[in-house]
C-alpha cells in the first residue's frame, strides 16, 4: 500500500477522511466554484478558445490532480499566463477559434501532460530550481502587462492583435476610432467595481462588523456580482443591439470525449512550446503549493507534483480542455475557505459540471467586456514593480537577468520571453558556479575560529596562507581554482605552507581533482607544501580512491586550527633548520 500511495496520494489522505473534513471541503468547493466559473470563461477566451472550453478544463483535470497531486489546497485549472502561452503557441498553427486551433490546444495539453509525467517518473522536480525567482517574477510581470493590454480591445469594443507589446499598442491605436461607447461604459464600470471589490470591500465589511475571513471570501466572490449585473444590463437595455459583444450561446453538455490529433508534424511544431509551457506551469504551481503547504506545516513532493499536473493536462486533452496548472488566486481562496484535502477540488469539479449543464443559458448575454475586466484586475495583481527595486539593491546580476526577461517578453512575446528566462537562469547559475566565493582567512585571537582577513582583525603568519573555498569544486570552476590559488601564492614571497580550508566544499569532481593535483605539483616546485583541512566525509571518501592523499606534499587535517598550528610548528622548525644551515654556511666562508 505504501508504494502505491506514493503515486496515488489519495490512498493516503482518503483513509483518514472524516465527516468534519467533508464539510470543510464542501464549503471551500462552493466558494471556489463561484469564483472559477467567470474565470474559466475569461481565460478560455484569453487563450483564443470558445468559453465553454474553460469550463471543460475545470472538470476532469481537477479530479485527476486530486488523485495524483500532493498539495491539499492547490486549485488546478485555467490560468492567465498559461492561457496566453496557449494562444501564442496555437496561433502559429491556425487562427484563434478555428477547429485547427482547438485541435492544436488539445495536442498542446497532451504533450505538456506527457512531458510532466515523464519528468515526474524520472524525478526531475529539481529542474524547477534552475529558474531563478527574479527571472520567473520578471516573466510573470511582463506577461501580466501583455495580458492586460490585450484585453483593452474588449473593453473598448474594437479589434486588435499581436503577441508582443509593440504590435498590441500599434493595432489598438489604429482602431481606437471604432470604440463602442456602451462597451466602454460596461468595461470601465466592471473594471472599477472589481478593483474596488479587491481592495476596498473587505475593509468595508470588517468596519461593518464582519469577521476577517468571511469578509475576504465575499470580496473574492465579487466577479459573480459583476457578471450578474452586467448580464442583466445587457438584457434589460438591449445593449447587444447597440454593439456590445456578448459570450453568446454556450452548449449545455458534459465535457466531450476528445482524442488529440496524432499528426507528427503538428506534434513536432508544438513540442518546444509544450516544454516551455510545462516548465512555467510547474514552477508557478509548485511555488503556490509550497507556500500554502508551509502555512499548515505540510509538505509536497515536487516529483509527484509533476505527475499530478501531468495527469491533469492529459485529462484536459481527453475532455475538450486546454493546458492547466495551479492558480494562485483560486488556491488562496481554497486555502482561506478551509479546504483540507484535494477532495475539495473534486467537489469544485462537480460544481463546474453542474454549471456547464444547467447555468450556461444564463451566460449567453454576458458581455465580453466584463470578462476582460475580470482578466485585467486578476492579472494586474501579478504585476510587481517593487521586486525589481529590491533585487537591484541586493544583486545586480539578478536584476540584469530580471530586466532582460521583462524586456524580451514585452518586445518579442511570451515564448521568446520564456526561452530568455530559462537561458538567463542557467547562464546566471553557471556564471556563479564558475566564480565561487573564496577568502583568505586568519585566526580570530584567543579562539580557534578562522575568518576573512578583509572583514575581521585576525592573526596571520606570512609563512602560512589559508584559503577558504565556499563552493563545491567542479569542472566549471576548476581553472578558476588554479588561477586564484597561484595568484595568491605569488603575492606571498615568504610562503611555505598553503592550507585549503574545505569546510564548505560538498563535492570535488574529476576536473577539480586534477586541478588540485596540478596545484600540489606546482607548489612543490616552489618549495611550498599543500594541506587540506576540514574535508567532509563524502568528499574524503571520494579522495581516498585517488592518488591525491599519498601524493600530497602536506597533510589532511580534521580541523583548520590543527592545520594552522601544525603548519606554524613546521615553519618554525624549517626556520630553525634554515638558520642553522645559514650559520654553517657562514662559518664555512670565514
Amino acid at each position: 500500500m505504501n508504494g502505491l500511495a506514493r503515486f496515488l496520494p489519495v490512498l493516503d489522505w482518503g483513509r483518514r477522511y472524516k465527516s468534519e473534513t467533508l464539510t470543510n471541503d464542501l464549503v471551500a468547493a462552493a466558494i471556489v466554484t463561484i469564483m472559477l466559473i467567470p474565470q474559466s470563461l475569461a481565460y478560455a477566451m484569453l487563450a483564443g478558445l470558445p468559453p465553454e472550453i474553460g469550463l471543460y478544463a475545470s472538470i476532469l483535470p481537477i479530479i485527476a490532480y486530486a488523485l495524483f497531486g500532493t498539495s491539499r489546497t492547490l486549485a488546478v485549472g485555467p490560468v492567465a499566463v498559461i492561457s496566453l502561452m496557449t494562444l501564442t503557441a496555437a496561433s502559429d498553427i491556425a487562427p484563434p477559434g478555428s477547429p485547427q486551433f482547438i485541435a492544436a490546444a488539445l495536442v498542446l495539453a497532451l504533450l505538456s501532460g506527457l512531458m510532466l509525467v515523464l519528468m515526474g517518473v524520472l524525478r526531475l522536480g529539481f529542474l524547477a530550481n534552475l529558474l531563478s525567482h527574479p527571472v520567473v517574477s520578471g516573466f510573470i510581470t511582463a506577461s501580466g502587462l501583455i495580458i492586460a493590454t490585450s484585453q483593452l480591445k474588449s473593453i473598448l469594443g474594437i479589434r486588435a492583435s499581436g503577441e508582443a507589446m509593440p504590435e498590441l499598442l500599434r493595432t489598438l491605436w489604429q482602431n481606437v476610432g471604432a470604440t463602442s461607447l456602451p462597451t466602454v461604459m460596461i468595461g470601465v464600470a466592471a473594471t472599477a467595481f472589481l478593483y474596488w471589490v479587491r481592495k476596498g470591500l473587505k475593509p468595508l465589511l470588517m468596519r461593518m462588523g464582519l469577521a476577517a475571513r468571511p469578509a475576504d471570501l465575499i470580496a473574492k466572490a465579487g466577479p459573480i456580482a459583476a457578471v450578474a449585473v452586467s448580464t442583466l444590463a445587457v438584457i434589460a437595455l438591449d445593449l447587444e443591439a447597440q454593439g456590445v459583444k456578448v459570450v453568446g450561446a454556450i452548449p449545455q453538455s458534459l465535457p466531450p470525449l476528445t482524442v488529440p490529433l496524432f499528426d507528427a508534424d503538428l506534434w513536432q511544431r508544438l513540442a518546444v512550446p509544450a516544454l516551455l509551457l510545462s516548465i512555467i506551469g510547474f514552477v508557478e504551481s509548485v511555488s503556490v503549493a509550497q507556500t500554502l503547504a508551509a502555512k499548515k506545516r505540510q509538505r509536497i513532493r515536487p516529483d509527484q507534483e509533476l505527475i499530478g499536473l501531468g495527469a491533469a493536462n492529459i485529462a484536459a486533452s481527453l475532455s475538450g480542455g486546454y493546458p492547466v496548472t495551479g492558480g494562485f488566486a483560486r488556491s488562496v481562496v481554497n486555502f482561506d475557505a478551509g479546504a483540507e484535502t484535494p477532495a475539495a477540488g473534486a467537489f469544485t469539479a462537480v460544481g463546474i459540471l453542474l454549471a456547464a449543464l444547467f447555468l450556461t443559458p444564463l451566460l449567453a448575454s454576458l458581455p465580453i467586456a466584463t470578462l476582460a475586466a475580470t482578466i485585467i484586475v486578476a492579472v494586474l495583481s501579478l504585476v510587481d514593480f517593487k521586486t525589481p527595486v529590491h533585487v537591484f539593491r541586493y544583486s545586480k546580476p539578478d536584476f540584469a537577468a530580471m530586466m532582460a526577461t521583462i524586456l524580451v517578453t514585452l518586445l518579442a512575446g511570451v515564448e521568446p520571453g520564456v526561452i530568455a528566462g530559462v537561458g538567463l537562469s542557467l547562464a546566471l547559475f553557471l556564471w556563479r558556479a564558475s566564480r565561487p566565493h573564496a577568502a583568505i582567512v586568519g585566526r580570530v585571537p584567543e579562539t580557534e575560529h578562522f575568518r576573512n582577513v578583509k572583514r575581521h582583525k585576525v592573526f596571520t603568519d606570512p609563512r602560512i596562507l589559508t584559503i577558504r573555498i565556499d563552493e563545491s569544486l567542479t569542472y566549471l570552476n576548476a581553472r578558476w581554482l588554479e588561477d586564484y590559488v597561484l595568484e595568491a601564492v605569488a603575492e606571498q614571497p615568504r610562503l611555505r605552507h598553503l592550507i585549503l580550508m574545505c569546510s564548505a566544499v560538498n563535492a570535488i569532481d574529476a576536473s577539480a581533482l586534477e586541478s588540485i593535483e596540478a596545484i600540489n605539483h606546482r607548489l612543490a616546485d616552489a618549495g611550498v607544501k599543500l594541506h587540506l583541512s576540514e574535508v567532509k566525509g563524502p568528499v574524503m571518501d571520494a579522495l581516498e580512491h585517488s592518488a591525491l592523499p599519498s601524493d600530497l606534499t602536506g597533510q589532511i587535517f580534521l580541523s583548520q586550527n590543527t592545520a594552522f598550528t601544525t603548519a606554524m610548528t613546521l615553519a618554525d622548525a624549517e626556520d630553525a633548520a634554515q638558520g642553522q644551515s645559514d650559520l654553517w654556511l657562514a662559518r664555512g666562508m670565514i
